[in-house]
């Protein structure tokens, strides 16, 4: 009896202990979870959530439901679609350029196109001007090292198949403007090299020379002949007899060499992907294009549902890159306060800045324009080239080719050469094709008649304004156009801005 009033006593001891302590750990527990939960609250999903762009979001404790995983991906398709049009301008671009060079007949080593009556209307090549003797090639580095005999008295360059900055030629180049032997080394290439020339590597096989060769009184031809005398491209396998060079004049020939704007744009940077090594590209954006499936070594061949995303993609890419181009938002890309004057390159010709990638600057650039060179950013006094463009008059609209507008080219521009304004179609971003196939005027070649104080008034419309005809430029009626001013051998003035041309103005509103 003792013990079992003993064991009874000692049982209660120890459910009195154990109740004590289960309390003890549920104030425990429940001081714990009121500690966690404003840590816990910018980290947990609710079950439903609404996104402005993809409407209900649903999940069970943090697991999105399957409707919601659609969405997502379909979204995230369609993002990377619109990113990989806005990364992939570049090479792109120069995938259209070498197909519209095939397609007017270069197709061999040592083939060049020139202009040798210069670059009109009817060749479409994004922002050309109407003042240079532009030669033009295109060499393929798989099958060894290239010789380019490179011309004197010219601004040339090469870039490579996501056009990047190579080597400056000619009056930039390391031959300051001699004329020279340039050899192009592939990628990778780790053979002996010759003396005897400017020797400079290239990240991909494929790449674009441009030459502008420089008017003489108004007349090309004495560029021409230098020239084709001086100018000439083969392997280096060919060095000790090398073939001679052909020249295509493609003076008022009809061809593009712009990218696409439609589904077509997927398939020509996909051209680039296979046939350039991958180390030549950054490995994000390898993978951007990858997620798409552009993917070096497998075929791009989307399915339904892939290829219905990426055309919508491309209207929003397309429309993207036009609003970047014609309405920048970011203010370092206007040359002066409150004024609509824009510059190419935002973040230097490397499209950079403390590190970091001016994205929206190189889609700018790439959308609009071909060639990228220090030459044409740098600022060097004297040499070179420098470039303002313009899309909307003093009000902030769009220029619209219906109307007449009035631009002031102040005394004393700010050139040791000369300057020129060039009017471009905003849909191709070609020169505008008017009656006149040189919808240009320039200081050096123009008649134009100066005002009293040394300024030139010019004009833009689908008529002259009476007594104005040697300054007017011709535009077509409810048609959009844009401008770009050229200052060549730009002065200290251009580049600490105290010189700057006047704003587009409307008259006769």
């Amino acid at each position: 009896m003792k013990t079992k009033l003993q064991l009874l006593f000692f049982g209660c001891i120890l459910l009195s202990i154990l109740s004590c302590t289960t309390k003890e750990k549920g104030r425990e527990v429940a001081k714990t979870v009121s500690e966690i939960e404003p840590i816990k609250k910018h980290i947990v999903t609710p079950s439903e959530v609404q996104s402005d762009r993809l409407g209900s979001i649903s999940y069970f404790d943090g697991y999105p439901s399957d409707e919601t995983v659609k969405k997502v991906y379909d979204n995230l398709d369609f993002i990377r679609g619109v990113e990989t049009f806005l990364n992939g301008i570049p090479a792109a671009s120069m995938q259209a350029l070498i197909e519209g060079f095939k397609g007017a007949g270069l197709n061999s080593l040592g083939e060049f196109g020139i202009f040798e009556n210069l670059m009109d209307s009817k060749s479409i090549f994004l922002t050309p001007n109407t003042e240079s003797v532009y030669t033009i090639s295109y060499f393929d580095l798989k099958n060894g090292p290239v010789v380019i005999e490179s011309p004197p008295n010219t601004l040339g360059m090469i870039n490579d198949m996501f056009f990047r900055y190579v080597t400056d030629m000619g009056n930039a180049g390391p031959d300051r403007g001699l004329g020279g032997k340039f050899l192009v080394l592939p990628p990778n290439y780790d053979e002996a090299v010759p003396d005897g020339y400017y020797v400079v590597k290239s990240p991909t096989y494929q790449n674009i020379i441009f030459w502008r060769g420089f008017l003489q009184n108004g007349d090309p031809k004495p560029a021409v002949q230098s020239i084709k005398a001086n100018t000439n491209i083969y392997l280096l396998s060919q060095a000790e007899d090398p073939p001679k060079a052909e020249f295509l004049d493609w003076s008022g020939k009809r061809f593009n060499t712009v990218h696409a704007n439609d589904f077509k744009f997927y398939e020509e940077l996909n051209e680039v992907i296979q046939y350039e090594p991958s180390e030549a590209f950054e490995p994000q954006i390898l993978g951007l294009f990858k997620s798409i499936g552009i993917e070096k070594g497998n075929p791009f061949n989307p399915d339904e549902r892939m290829k219905d995303i990426l055309e919508d993609a491309i209207k929003v890419g397309n429309a993207t890159a036009r609003a970047i181009s014609f309405s920048p938002r970011n203010e370092a890309i206007y040359l002066y306060p409150n004024s609509n004057w824009t510059i190419a390159f935002l973040g230097g010709y490397q499209f950079q800045k403390n590190n970091a990638r001016e994205l929206d600057g190189r889609t700018l650039f790439h959308y609009i324009a071909t060639a990228v060179t220090p030459a044409m950013e740098i600022e060097m006094v004297g040499v070179g080239s420098q470039y303002a463009a313009v899309y909307k008059d003093s009000r902030g609209d769009y220029l619209d080719g219906s109307n007449t507008y009035k631009l002031n080219i102040p005394a004393n521009p700010p050139v040791k050469d000369f300057w020129s304004v060039v009017l471009y179609d905003p849909q191709t971003r070609s020169m505008l094709e008017t009656d006149n196939p040189f919808p240009s005027v320039n200081s050096e070649l123009s008649d134009l008649v100066k005002n009293n104080d040394g300024s030139v008034d010019l004009y833009f419309g689908p008529e002259a304004p009476k007594g104005k005809e040697k300054n007017w430029i011709q535009t077509i009626e409810n048609k959009g156009w844009f401008t770009i001013l050229r200052i060549y051998g730009p002065l200290e003035a251009w580049f600490d801005k105290t010189w700057k041309p006047g704003e587009i103005e409307i008259i006769g509103d």
